[in-house]
C-alpha cells in the first residue's frame, strides 16, 4: 500500500512562487511513476507534471517554463516547484503514483481518481 501526503499550498500574488512537497510511503515497485495532478472548480483534473524511474520528466505545456517536477529519493519526497505563478494556476495540487499497467495512464494524464495512488491534495491560490 502506497500512501502519499502533500504540502505547501498557500495563496500567493500573480508571479509569486511555491514549492510542492509529497512524502511517498509504502512499497512503491521498482517502476514507478510520480505525477502531480491540478484541479479547478468546475474543470477536469490535468496532469501538471510527471517522473518517472527511468528519469523521464514531463509537463503540461502551459507550466513547462516555470514548474519543476522533482525527487529525493534519499527522503522520498516529491516536490513540484512553481514560479511565477497565475490566476489559472489555481487549483487543489495532488500527487499520484502509480506502476504496472497503470504507469501509462499516469504519463499520458489520464489516471482516474479511483485508480492508483493519490494524496489528499494542498490548495493552491493565486490572487491579487
Amino acid at each position: 500500500q502506497v500512501q502519499l501526503a502533500e504540502s505547501g499550498g498557500g495563496s500567493v500574488q500573480p508571479g509569486g512562487s511555491l514549492t510542492l512537497s509529497c512524502a511517498v510511503s509504502g512499497h512503491t515497485g521498482s517502476r514507478w511513476y510520480l505525477g502531480w495532478f491540478r484541479q479547478a472548480q468546475g474543470f477536469a483534473r490535468e496532469r501538471v507534471a510527471a517522473l518517472n524511474f527511468n528519469g523521464a520528466i514531463r509537463y503540461l505545456n502551459s507550466v513547462k517554463d516555470r514548474f519543476t517536477i522533482s525527487v529525493d529519493n534519499t527522503q522520498n519526497t516529491l516536490y513540484l516547484h512553481m514560479t511565477n505563478l497565475q490566476p489559472a494556476d489555481t487549483g487543489m495540487y495532488y500527487c499520484a503514483e502509480a506502476s504496472g499497467t497503470l504507469a501509462y495512464a499516469l504519463w499520458s494524464g489520464e489516471l482516474k481518481p479511483d485508480s492508483g495512488y493519490w494524496g489528499q491534495g494542498t490548495q493552491v491560490t493565486v490572487s491579487s
